[in-house]
């Protein structure tokens, strides 16, 4: 077992470290400061770099890479702010993945290049307001029209939302209750029927667009139906890929947390030597690493275990509840390493800690990861429902 990345992976890591570094970190707080997007620039730079659709085959534009490269790189990126790794995480691990794994020929002809080239992100369109944990219970309602299918519902916390330029949203296609009647349609932005919410205010990850779906009467044709009824197992283990992403934005501000209160330890003196030489700052410093540490191995545990393209439940679950604890643990101790001046929003630390909380809240609660994870380890599955 090899736990260091291989020479070409390497590589990749030191050049996306160095641009994080000396193009984007100078610029992170005033995105978080100005609840703003990236400038267009990024987005194309990284495209450039290959780092948009690297995991999507390469007959369609993408970078042919697995899992576990792509995490590696959205871990150098997010330590910076989860903000500069959106787009490569959305083209890696999120909803493009179900049309990857799960569409037909036309649809990957028609999506996946789209993505590859920058031009098109995908959001998911899934929480409602009653079915977000209890997500069969979804009333967002697919009805058969001539040629295709009339959407109609709404959509929650959709991240993304009205930035997008399309939406796997989930749907329910007849009136048959339960799982078996959910599957998945592609809604493009300029669709009739389509609008949005006002833009969600935030604790954190400011910046990241969301905001509430509300589809009033879409129709879409036939070929939009990426996934149909009885398609939601397919959905869920596809989403499993979305938490390994979930996990590493959580583990790159515990990285970049770890990493600002390191430089703080070394350079700030106290009584006429650095406080790294106190004992109380090691002991919070020994902590942090350590933790970091292990919520890595974990994450990579899982995107190696989905090297076939769909990772394990269980190994991702765990992950994210690790990985999202480990985050909020850690930012908080680097506060604390720095005191008042980690307070401060002159200092990164204060966003970290904020954009932290953001991530055990979305892609499945840390509790319902919890059950998850219980049922693996018991061997049986729990019906919250008696």
């Amino acid at each position: 077992m090899d736990f260091r990345p291989t020479e070409e992976q390497q590589v990749l890591l030191e050049t996306v470290r160095d641009f994080a570094d000396r193009e984007l970190k100078p610029l992170a707080a005033q995105w978080d400061r100005e609840e703003r997007v990236p400038d267009p620039w990024v987005q194309q730079k990284m495209a450039e770099m290959g780092l948009i659709g690297m995991c999507l085959p390469e007959e369609y534009g993408g970078g042919g890479q697995d899992l576990l490269t792509a995490i590696l790189c959205i871990e150098q990126l997010a330590r910076i702010s989860p903000l500069c790794a959106a787009s490569v995480f959305e083209s890696n691990v999120g909803p493009v993945r179900v049309v990857d794994l799960f569409g037909n020929e036309a649809q990957k002809q028609r999506y996946l290049p789209s993505v590859c080239r920058g031009e098109m992100q995908i959001s998911i369109g899934m929480t409602e307001a009653e079915a977000g944990s209890a997500l069969t219970d979804l009333r967002t309602q697919a009805t058969p029209v001539d040629g295709g299918w009339r959407i109609d519902g709404r959509k929650v916390f959709c991240t993304g939302g009205g930035h997008s330029e399309a939406y796997m949203v989930y749907c329910r296609f007849g009136t048959q209750r339960g799982a078996k009647g959910i599957g998945a349609v592609m809604v493009e932005k300029e669709t009739p029927g389509l609008s949005f919410g006002k833009q969600e205010q935030f604790m954190g990850l400011r910046g990241f667009p969301s905001a509430e779906l509300i589809l009033d009467g879409c129709v879409v044709p036939e070929d939009n139906v990426i996934v149909p009824a009885g398609g939601f197992g397919s959905l869920m283990q596809c989403f499993d890929i979305e938490r390994c992403g979930n996990a590493t934005m959580a583990l790159g501000i515990s990285q970049g947390a770890l990493e600002v209160a390191v430089e703080y330890a070394l350079e700030r003196e106290t009584f006429g030597k650095p406080i790294a030489e106190r004992q109380a700052i090691q002991m919070l410093l020994a902590d942090m690493a350590t933790r970091v540490d292990a919520a890595r191995l974990l994450v990579h545990r899982a995107a190696i275990g989905a090297q076939s393209g769909i990772p394990s439940v269980k190994e991702t679950s765990m992950a994210k509840v690790f990985a999202n604890e480990t985050a909020k643990a850690v930012t908080d101790m680097a506060m604390e390493v720095m005191g008042a001046y980690g307070y401060s929003n002159e200092f990164p630390i204060e966003r970290m800690l904020r954009d932290s909380r953001g991530w055990p809240l979305a892609g499945g609660t840390l509790q319902i990861q919890k059950i998850i994870i219980a049922s693996t380890v018991l061997g049986r599955r729990f019906d919250q429902r008696k």
